[in-house]
């Protein structure tokens, strides 16, 4: 019989104090836009304090994971089965955004001519964009400088490739491995001990953030394109309660006790529009539901970067809303073209603020028929959209982690339901037990 917990006051609630500081920084941005902006360092801040604690807790996770594991064929089989349905499920994402696009048509209307934009609104993104493009998506797992390099940088895919190769050789080193990976993973429970305590300030984070983007942006700027910013949330909505529900049912769970289960990250995930900033908290939670720890440390940390379903919508739409725009027309070979180079595209990109734009910019740059400075007319709106793209990345990573765990038979079905049928308490608990 489990223990009674005594419940805390609302006040001291995480999601709770996160919905008041988001509230709050709305209020200053809309009312005082100038002291509104002045708030971002505080949002800048809480992301880089996150994100300083994430190359050392996948390093910990995964090389724990790896070498935990014993069978390293079993190893190749998780990575096949994660690597499989990220592919299907991203697939599904491009093509979902490229059907909204096609029926609702967001852009008819605009008639934007593309020489009336100004080019230096996106030069740097553009810039930006031809240094990460295509071949770099491809080449990015190319091996860092140095073994501590990557760490150091935090690019995911170089932490994920030092990690697994680090895993797999402190697997075959036999008893020296194991007194190695027992370290590992101690350190690993400093590292979430350490995020634990930087999680609290959530709400300052959450509230600069907001601040800033209401302060710099304005409330016009979602109503100025709102058809394209409504259709978004609505098609990515949609997604999660279907394509996501769907595979969460065959898997044995519901998709909405799963949000549930998870509200404290997604609404850290508004205020700060970086799915990034909850990386080691879904992590964790997913162990609290009974995933194994091997799967998750394999498959949370690869989903950043192989599996962003919003980041996918987002991609293929936004094409479409500005050829449309722009008057471009497009044929259906040149579509399936366009899905084709999102789906190159889209790999690599991370969940950090602005991401998904430098991704879209990227794909744009070797499309030549839809003229690249028509992302002028996203930019304004872009903040609004990253905090969709990056709730959507997040609930599809963690019923990812489930399913495959579920695939793996390494899933506790009586833990999965017992948690998310006590999220509350289950919470409470990983904030008073030690990892």
């Amino acid at each position: 019989m489990a223990t009674p917990t005594r419940r805390r006051p609302w006040y001291s609630i995480l999601y709770i104090q996160v919905l008041i500081a988001i509230a709050l920084g709305i209020a200053l941005g809309y009312f005082n836009p100038d002291l509104g902006k002045e708030m971002k360092p505080l949002g800048d801040g809480f992301i880089s304090l996150i994100k300083m604690m994430i190359a050392p807790v996948i390093f910990c996770t995964v090389v724990h994971g790896i070498s935990s594991m014993g069978d390293l064929r079993k190893v190749g089989r998780v990575g096949v089965k994660t690597l499989l349905y990220f592919e299907v499920v991203s697939t599904f994402a491009l093509v979902i955004g490229l059907l909204v696009g096609e029926i609702v048509r967001p852009g008819d209307g605009f008639n934007i001519d593309p020489a009336s934009l100004d080019p230096k609104a996106v030069a740097t993104y553009v810039t930006r964009a031809k240094e990460e493009g295509i071949v770099a998506h491809l080449l990015a797992i190319i091996p860092p400088d140095s073994f501590l390099g990557a760490l150091a940088r935090g690019d995911l895919l170089q932490v994920l490739l030092v990690s697994i190769l680090s895993g797999f050789a402190i697997a075959q080193l036999g008893d020296v491995g194991q007194r190695i990976s027992g370290a590992i993973d101690t350190a690993a429970k400093m590292f979430f001990a350490v995020i634990r305590i930087i999680v609290r300030a959530a709400p300052v984070g959450a509230f600069g953030a907001m601040a800033f983007t209401i302060g710099s942006q304005g409330l016009a700027a979602l109503w100025n394109l709102g058809a394209l910013i409504l259709v978004f949330y609505l098609t990515s909505i949609i997604f999660v309660v279907v394509v996501l529900g769907a595979i969460a049912h065959f898997a044995g769970f519901s998709i909405f006790r799963f949000i549930g289960y998870i509200k404290d990250e997604l609404l850290i995930v508004v205020g700060t529009s970086s799915s990034e900033t909850v990386l080691p908290q879904l992590m964790r939670k997913m162990e609290h539901l009974g995933a194994s720890k091997s799967v998750v440390g394999l498959v949370v940390p690869t989903g950043y970067s192989f599996n962003l379903d919003g980041t996918n919508i987002y991609m293929t739409l936004a094409i479409l809303f500005l050829a449309q725009a722009t008057n471009t027309p497009l044929t259906f070979g040149q579509l399936l073209g366009i899905l084709a180079i999102a789906l190159i595209t889209s790999k690599g990109a991370s969940g950090v603020t602005g991401a998904g734009f430098v991704t879209l910019a990227a794909t744009l740059s070797i499309i030549p028929d839809i003229p690249i400075t028509s992302l002028a007319l996203l930019l304004g709106i872009d903040k609004f959209m990253s905090e969709c793209r990056a709730l959507t990345n997040l609930v599809g990573n963690g019923v990812a982690c489930v399913v495959i765990s579920r695939w793996e038979h390494e899933l506790d079905p009586d833990k999965l339901h017992e948690t998310m049928a006590h999220p509350l308490i289950i919470g409470e608990e990983m904030e008073t037990v030690p990892a």
